[in-house]
């Protein structure tokens, strides 16, 4: 049974919750937490610039708080403003010497060497109690990219390791619970009739790190296409027209369940919470990882829709996940804590769109190779473009000059013009990522 109010109100979602922004700024110019609602909220609903304005006009209130400025630094990183960003997450510091995600924000922005960097105080704060993991994890990453940009792979393993500790005792992955979660996708059979026909959106998924945000930026820089960012809609959606009530949004009761919703109107309330973010383009990109486990329920609500899943070299892609950072306690990403766990999540992840590229029709369900990509910019790009169904633009080849805002860890990497730096990186790890190796090659995964 669905829950038509709470469907309503997550369809207006974006509009109300930007029209309350709006609000807030304007009549509370003084209040610190009116205007610090106002940013999150504009900088949720993508406007980058708004919540730009209104935390500078919270730190001219309150110049010394650690973690408004803080804000301000992820703000003017998302905007590309790098250098602004280096400087606000500076100040954080001097406000705050323990703000260990300001001080790991900065190890990131910046290229450590030997004669600049931030050891003695990273290792000094990594012994300080760690209650819930979040401190160890910051700092342990930071100290692993400080060793991993001064060549030495093998102590920033073990910091990557060492990091990871608490956060590993108190969220344990269980790949069998992954393993069900796909084998319950596989099983879902919707019923016959006719899904929204709406043609606007194009889906972007596949595993972290694997170049999602690159395509996102590919796409939005052709004239037709606007962003709408890591929103969640389509999955929220389903959970509450599926009337699953288990705490989890993507689980398999709510896939049980799935085949007997309404798809035309699970379609047409999907567009319609997503228009108060993209509606200054016909077609827009939702860029949502976890969305490989829906795409046949996407395409059967959204039959017109397209589906583009990018794949990364697997232990590349393992790498890539298992040295992220997901700064918010969600089940989906519990697989980073350990590298044998990020295997196994990548073998799940793999034999599912193997089969999803059996069984979905090819003109609305793509899968996009990283490497390829990288290597054939301009043959790969029309192809994707083609595939959206949208004119060829040479714009989609100068990605790195879409000035949007971008709230990813790649914020930085796709602001460069396409380059192979990050193609075989996990080669220099050696024997570390053999764990990893023998996960991927038990499960009959080529690596090469």
């Amino acid at each position: 049974m669905t829950n038509d109010a709470e469907i309503e109100k997550l369809v207006r979602r974006f509009g109300a919750m930007r029209d309350l922004a709006v609000r807030a700024a304007r009549e509370n110019p003084n209040d610190e937490r009116a205007l610090f609602g106002a940013a999150m909220a504009f900088r949720i609903g993508g406007d980058y610039p708004s919540a730009l304005t209104q935390l500078q006009a919270l730190n001219r209130l309150r110049p010394n708080n650690t973690s408004y400025l803080f804000e301000l630094g992820q703000t003017l990183e998302y905007l590309g403003r790098f250098d602004d960003a280096i400087a606000a997450y500076g100040a954080s510091l001097r406000a705050e010497p323990l703000n260990y995600k300001a001080r790991h924000a900065l190890v990131q922005l910046q290229t450590q060497s030997v004669a600049a960097n931030h050891l003695t105080e990273l290792e000094r704060q990594i012994e300080l109690p760690d209650t819930d993991g979040w401190r160890w994890l910051h700092l342990g990453h930071a100290l692993a990219k400080t060793y991993e940009d001064f060549g030495e792979t093998q102590k920033s393993f073990y910091w990557l390791g060492r990091a990871k500790q608490t956060r590993k005792r108190r969220s344990p992955y269980v790949a069998a619970n992954e393993e069900a979660l796909a084998q319950a996708a596989r099983a879902v059979r919707a019923a016959e009739g006719a899904g929204c026909e709406a043609a606007d959106p194009i889906f972007i998924t596949g595993l972290a790190r694997s170049g999602t945000t690159l395509s996102d930026r590919i796409l939005s820089s052709h004239p037709d296409v606007t962003s709408a960012g890591e929103i969640g809609n389509f999955l929220q959606l389903l959970k509450l027209f599926s009337g699953s009530v288990t705490p989890a949004t993507l689980d398999t009761d709510m896939l049980s369940r799935a085949g007997a919703v309404d798809f035309p109107r699970l379609g047409r309330s999907y567009i319609d919470s997503t228009r108060p973010l993209t509606g200054a383009a016909p077609r827009f990109v939702d860029k949502a990882p976890s969305n490989f486990y829906l795409a046949p329920i996407i395409l059967r609500a959204l039959p017109n829709a397209r589906i583009i899943c990018m794949r990364r070299n697997p232990l590349d892609s393992v790498l890539g996940n298992y040295k992220q950072i997901f700064p918010f306690d969600d089940r989906y990403y519990d697989y980073v804590y350990d590298l044998e766990w990020t295997a196994q999540k990548y073998v799940i992840f793999d034999r599912l769109i193997a089969h999803w590229r059996e069984v979905l029709p090819p003109e609305r369900f793509m899968v996009l190779q990283y490497e390829d990509l990288v290597a054939n910019q301009e043959a790969r790009t029309r192809d994707l473009l083609a595939f959206c169904g949208l004119s060829w633009d040479e714009r989609a080849l100068s990605f790195h000059e879409n000035a949007a805002g971008v709230a990813t860890p790649s914020a930085r990497q796709v602001r460069q013009a396409m380059n192979a730096k990050a193609v075989g990186r996990s080669a220099k790890y050696g024997a570390a990522l053999d764990p990893a190796r023998a996960v991927l090659e038990r499960a009959g995964i080529a690596i090469s």
